[in-house]
């Protein structure tokens, strides 16, 4: 009896799934030439290995867990017939594989891949071409987005869906991803406590990053540009973002990052560069930006109303053309930011300059109001309006001010130049 917990131990590892699994070849000359079949045949734990060759095939459902590998970049190519691969089963990889032409539907969302009500799942290394929606996950949790390359043809708004979206998920990382020309690049609805990092979101129609209702999230060394707009923030809370870059988010009403209704949120170590507007803010409160560096935007922080217990500080704003525009500062705060169009003095030569900085412009009030008066904005006019708000301010907020300017730029740890 003295032998009997190592037998149970070795009776109990015979019965584990994986103990039998096994694998499975694919190729255009071998016995097995479809995914579907392989996938069909596979018992669970099996590897399911496709070589390279095209395989036109849709509607492949994974219900085991087992992983599906690619060997030198095989096509599935679903000849816009819908939806490729779906996952309905836990502790299920993808890796490897290039799949496309799911067609687009006004009926359903089709996916290259769809992900629910799964949980441990990996997809990586793959490369999704020309579909409706690339990775679409619903209710599902604990799983891995990694290193995957979505490219897909732009068209209007209403026939295009997301590279990557995800709909009442938790836990989920989606890391090192390229997504190009979908509607938004990254999509999250009612995701929580998810990470998104490394990512090049670029050339979406909408938006580089968009989330809704998703909690407890944190984006960071993410790359959003020439899109639409950057990435849109929207009745959050708890959102942590940091070490991004935001840039060349041209047009009528683009930004770098709009936040709406977000609350108890760190904006650090991002750069906001070549932006309509850098970050555009609505009713959001306890916002703590910091350590950021806003370089030759339209506005670096637009704030409209319902903004309170917000924090500006540590922050470089470097030639924009407006470096705030706001109509009242209430209890939100401004000190220890450097900005270039500072014009103050430093007798005593500590760094700081000894009268405040006040960065909203009467001119920039007006064109708040007036957005057609920005064609008088290189004239001698602004010069004089500038100079008779300083001698006597009536309509600047006299509560909007920087008291601690800073003399010289901070030298922050990222700041990438942008091409």
């Amino acid at each position: 009896m003295r032998h009997l917990p190592l037998i149970l131990f070795l009776l109990s590892f015979l019965w584990m799934p994986q103990a039998f699994a096994g694998r499975i070849v694919v190729c255009p000359t071998c016995s097995q030439r479809s995914v579907k079949d392989a996938v069909g045949r596979a018992g669970n734990g099996d590897t399911i290995l496709v070589r390279a060759g095209i395989y036109k095939e849709h509607g492949i459902t994974i219900d085991k867990p087992l992983t599906l590998r690619g060997e030198n970049n095989p096509v599935i190519d679903a000849m816009g017939q819908g939806e490729v691969i779906r996952i309905h089963a836990d502790r299920v990889t993808v890796e490897g594989l290039e799949i496309g032409n799911t067609g687009m539907s006004h009926i359903e969302d089709r996916a290259a891949i769809r992900i629910k009500r799964s949980r441990h799942f990996t997809i990586r290394n793959n490369r999704l071409k020309n579909n409706f929606f690339g990775i679409y996950l619903e209710h599902s949790r604990e799983g891995v987005i990694q290193g995957n390359e979505l490219q897909s043809t732009p068209r209007e708004e209403a026939n295009s869906g997301n590279g990557i979206h995800l709909w009442y998920c938790k836990q989920v990382e989606v890391a090192s991803n390229r997504v190009k020309g979908h509607r938004d690049g990254i999509y999250l609805e009612f995701a929580d406590s998810c990470r998104m990092t490394r990512n090049l979101s670029e050339g979406n129609l909408r938006y580089g990053l968009h989330f809704m209702f998703s909690n407890d999230d944190d984006y960071f060394h993410n790359t959003f540009r020439d899109n639409g707009a950057g990435v849109a923030v929207m009745f959050s809370r708890r959102i942590d973002m940091w070490e991004n870059t935001f840039a060349l988010n041209w047009g009528q009403a683009s930004y770098g990052l709009l936040l709406k209704e977000i609350y108890d949120a760190e904006i650090r170590d991002n750069t906001f560069r070549e932006n309509t507007i850098g970050i555009f803010v609505e009713g959001s409160n306890r916002i703590h930006y910091k350590r950021n560096t806003f370089r030759k935007n339209g506005w670096a922080i637009k704030m409209a109303g319902g903004c309170l217990d917000n924090r500006v500080e540590g922050n470089n704003f470097i030639s924009n053309t407006f470096d705030l525009a706001m109509h009242s500062g209430s209890n939100n705060t401004f000190n220890g930011n450097y900005w270039s169009a500072y014009d103050g003095y430093d007798l005593d030569r500590d760094g700081i300059g000894d009268v405040p900085y006040r960065p909203v412009k009467l001119f920039n009030y007006v064109v708040y109001q007036t957005p057609e008066a920005m064609i008088l904005l290189r004239s001698l006019f602004v010069d004089l309006l500038h100079f008779a708000e300083k001698v006597s301010p009536v309509f600047t907020p006299k509560d909007v001010a920087d008291n601690s300017p800073l003399l010289r730029a901070l030298n922050l740890p990222y700041s990438p130049e942008i091409h």
